[in-house]
């Protein structure tokens, strides 16, 4: 049993085939997903996608590449979405300085407005991060993030802001990157995090990983992050496969 805890099912790289991947997620003992929406085209389709199937759910919220284009009216929908019973999160957010689209200030105040709506809503947050990490946590220490915890999605950063995380009441969740050969953070960090607070995830259609590294992404190859993770920790594919399905379930809520 797996839970791909991240992954963009609502992507235009599955538009000609996304019944048959979910479909070998299925079989290949991926049971639970969560569609991340993040912005005016995805949202709506994460949520038709949770509705056609009983184990996949919905994340809702706006991505900071593109928090020149959020209004108000955006925001008011998102809180309005919230309450759909398949929605489990707001998210993904955050702060990505790696491209120029939206200024930061900008994106530091949609961040902001998100995380006050997910305590508003009492709904979890999946926060982006690249390159932006003391940014990151400074926001979410200021506005009493921990109060609602979340998710520190396909976490890349250094072992050193582990600790830092956790005590804001997040889990780390590792995807594909934890696969490749010439990444050995995310390695350390699989190493660290206590079995409680770790999650898995494809981040699909992107960050395929090893030996499908350059391809496209799809939530069946979670179960490779999985196997590695548990390869680096010493103990079995199933331990770890149950171990990150029940933290999923407590961190969205999800009755098993």
């Amino acid at each position: 049993m797996l839970f791909d805890t991240h992954v963009h099912m609502n992507a235009r790289q599955f538009l000609e085939d996304r019944d048959e991947v979910i479909k070998r997620a299925f079989d290949t003992g991926v049971t639970y997903m969560v569609v991340v929406g993040f912005d005016r085209e995805t949202i709506p389709l994460a949520i038709e996608i949770a509705e056609q199937y009983d184990t996949i759910y919905a994340a809702v919220g706006w991505h900071p590449v593109d928090a020149i284009d959020m209004t108000d009216e955006d925001l008011t929908w998102i809180e309005e979405l919230s309450q759909h019973p398949k929605v489990v999160a707001i998210g993904e957010m955050g702060l990505d300085y790696h491209w120029d689209k939206s200024p930061k200030d900008i994106q530091k105040e949609v961040f902001r407005k998100q995380i006050q709506l997910a305590k508003k809503v009492r709904l979890p947050i999946i926060i982006h991060n690249r390159e932006a990490t003391e940014d990151i946590i400074t926001i979410l220490q200021e506005e009493n993030a921990k109060e609602i915890g979340g998710i520190m999605h396909c976490y890349n950063d250094s072992a050193e802001y582990v600790q830092t995380c956790l005590d804001m009441n997040f889990y780390i969740s590792l995807g594909g990157p934890v696969t490749f050969k010439n990444a050995p953070m995310p390695k350390e960090v699989a190493a660290m995090v206590p079995i409680d607070r770790l999650l898995i995830e494809t981040d699909a259609p992107f960050l395929a990983p090893h030996p499908n590294r350059g391809k496209r992404n799809e939530p069946a190859y979670v179960k490779l992050v999985a196997e590695k993770i548990a390869e680096i920790r010493q103990i079995s594919l199933e331990e770890l496969s149950e171990k990150t399905t029940e933290n999923a379930c407590s961190i969205f809520k999800i009755k098993r």
